[in-house]
């Protein structure tokens, strides 16, 4: 019997001294030090992250951020990067976190941890006005004489890729040009997520596009940090409760969804 709770005692303070070093490790205490919250993103993806005219990074996310640094009392720096670099960069410290509009795929996860999801969003599809009353559903472009566009290296892209595989499928770095592709007729079809091409009808919504209503994919956003980091996930997945009761969530929310004032602002 001593020898058991010798053993036992080994192994709590095995574990206590594991988690001071986890401790001693996590990406808080050097926030703190540093005294700045680097945020990586991809600037283009209405209206998470965009470019105002003045060149000042605004979106939803960007606001989360700015709430995230308050939160810390450190200062929000950006760090705008490209999307399908966006991971390689947090695991080689570029920056503290992904806010992105990032999907919490189980793939991605393999590479990092994903905090409990801030928004879900899912994919849909924004059509040529010549195939209004034609097609119905996302379906109906799984066909060769059809051409499908999305974003490089988003879940939109694996949707078309698993779901279409029969359709011609091209890339783009950036939300917009994709968008002017199909506006144009040289694409039938942008998949995206749906908060997106939401706001591309909105506000650039012409008689050359037609937005299919219907999700078909189910994606919650999540914030994405180094893996082994269980004090930031606490604090992250805490600062989320945190403001979805005190107002600040919704505030954010209503300013980026609900009202069309910041239009004006970006390029």
């Amino acid at each position: 019997m001593r020898m058991f709770k010798r053993i036992a005692v080994l192994v709590i303070g095995l574990c206590l001294m594991q988690g001071v070093a986890l401790a001693a490790e996590s990406a808080l205490d050097t926030i703190q030090k540093r005294g700045e919250l680097r945020v990586g993103f991809d600037s283009g993806y209405i209206p998470f992250e965009m470019t105002s005219k003045k060149g000042k990074f605004i979106g939803f996310d960007i606001d989360l951020g700015k709430a995230m640094a308050k939160a810390m009392k450190v200062k929000f720096v950006p760090v705008n990067t490209d999307f399908d670099g966006i991971i390689p960069a947090l695991l080689t410290n570029k920056f503290d976190i992904i806010i992105s509009g990032m999907t919490a795929t189980q793939e991605r996860n393999l590479q990092i941890n994903f905090a409990d999801p801030y928004f879900y969003a899912g994919q849909a599809v924004l059509m040529n006005s010549k195939h209004a009353g034609k097609i119905t559903s996302y379906k109906q472009f799984n066909d060769p004489k059809f051409k499908v566009v999305s974003k490089l290296g988003t879940t939109g892209e694996m949707a078309v890729k698993r779901l279409l595989p029969k359709a011609q499928y091209k890339s783009f770095e950036k939300e917009a040009d994709a968008a002017l592709e199909v506006m144009n007729g040289n694409a039938d079809a942008y998949v995206y997520d749906y908060p997106v091409l939401k706001q591309i009808m909105q506000k650039q919504g012409s008689n050359n596009l037609v937005m299919l209503e219907e999700r078909f994919t189910y994606e919650p956003l999540a914030f994405g940090i180094k893996r082994g980091d269980p004090d930031f996930l606490n604090w992250l997945n805490n600062f989320m409760r945190q403001i979805r009761n005190d107002g600040t969530y919704d505030r954010i929310f209503k300013k980026w969804f609900e009202s069309k004032a910041w239009y004006d602002d970006i390029e």
